[in-house]
């Protein structure tokens, strides 16, 4: 398997989805009321594609630093050993 198929299927399975969710909630609504929330209050314009951007960057930091952290991982195990170094 290629590394590209590697880390896809480090992205997509064995829970990074729900975690990298969890945290780009968690810290997009941060971020946005941060960003956003003076117009939010005041009932004003909010800017959807700030909003988008602001629930996709984090998700994709999340589910990269996972990604990196399972190759990086991986990598350092000698042949024979299981993912888990047992």
């Amino acid at each position: 398997m290629t590394r590209m198929h590697t880390a896809w299927a480090y992205a997509v399975t064995g829970g990074e989805p729900r975690r990298s969710l969890a945290v780009a909630v968690i810290v997009g609504s941060i971020l946005d009321l941060i960003n956003q929330g003076d117009a939010l209050f005041a009932g004003k314009r909010l800017y959807w594609v700030k909003l988008l951007l602001t629930y996709i960057v984090p998700y994709c930091v999340t589910t990269y630093g996972a990604i990196s952290f399972h190759l990086a991982r991986r990598g350092r195990n000698p042949p024979g050993l299981a993912r888990d170094g047992k």
